[in-house]
């Protein structure tokens, strides 16, 4: 795993950007089009906002949706979906973009998006690293085996108190207790992974996804296993790392 560390937040959502695009201008070049996947939560605001701009044939562009809650309704402010049509679908009208739809029947939903997903191969997934850890909404002890792309999962009390404290809900209750998230082993499958993790709560989940032994419990650290994962954190996210020398 490689890992870029930048002074702010805005330089690691550039550098983070400007690779990402890199690789979905290839895969076009090479095939015609690309898969991406993305996804939410204060952590992909700067990267998001750079990627936007970046110089992408997005009519050649495919994207997944990674998670969302169950029972929140695409209007609700702390919907995924309402995020990315917002911050992404409006803006660049990408070719296709499959959401997840956290309002419908979630295990008739994770199979309709397991036969979607099983009929293409993923150029980059644009993901984050949550303060306990997880990816997407894997929270430890995460599935590292489950070959279904997409899980119906129960949220660990430090996840749904992140949300929280993002500001995506007054209080602690309004959080949903279950979501469907693309699973770990589908996210592994990517050729390609962007990272893009900035913040000081996010500093010893990075330590351990970065330093701790591989594990279930530390879910994030399985991204050590991938031949093209890209970790962009800032000064603050990377605060707790090892004098090691890491790419600035």
């Amino acid at each position: 795993m490689e890992i870029i560390i930048s002074e702010t937040k805005k330089n690691l959502g550039e550098k983070a950007a400007t690779k990402g695009a890199g690789l979905i201008r290839k895969a076009i070049l090479d095939r015609g089009e690309a898969n991406i996947i993305l996804a939410t939560g204060a952590s992909q605001f700067e990267m998001l906002g750079a990627l936007v701009k970046e110089d992408v044939d997005w009519s050649s562009v495919r994207a997944f949706h990674l998670d969302e809650y169950i029972g929140i309704a695409p209007e609700h402010p702390a919907s995924f979906r309402k995020y990315l049509k917002e911050r992404f679908v409006d803006i660049v009208s990408p070719m296709e973009f499959i959401y997840v739809q956290g309002d419908s029947n979630p295990e008739e939903e994770c199979m309709r998006l397991g036969r979607i997903i099983g009929n293409y191969s993923i150029d980059v997934a644009f993901i984050g690293i949550g303060e306990n850890g997880h990816l997407a909404f894997n929270d430890p002890p995460a599935n590292f085996e489950t070959e279904e792309a997409y899980l119906i999962v129960d949220l660990a009390k430090e996840c749904r108190y992140q949300q929280m404290g993002e500001g995506w809900f007054a209080t602690y209750d309004e959080v949903p207790e279950r979501a469907i998230s693309m699973s770990i082993k589908q996210i592994m499958k990517s050729k390609a992974i962007i990272c893009s993790v900035p913040d000081l709560r996010k500093a010893t989940a990075v330590k351990g996804t970065v330093e701790g032994i591989i594990s279930p419990d530390i879910p994030a650290s399985i991204m050590r296993q991938h031949e093209s994962a890209r970790l962009y954190l800032d000064s603050n996210s990377a605060l707790l790392l090892s004098e090691t020398p890491y790419q600035k």
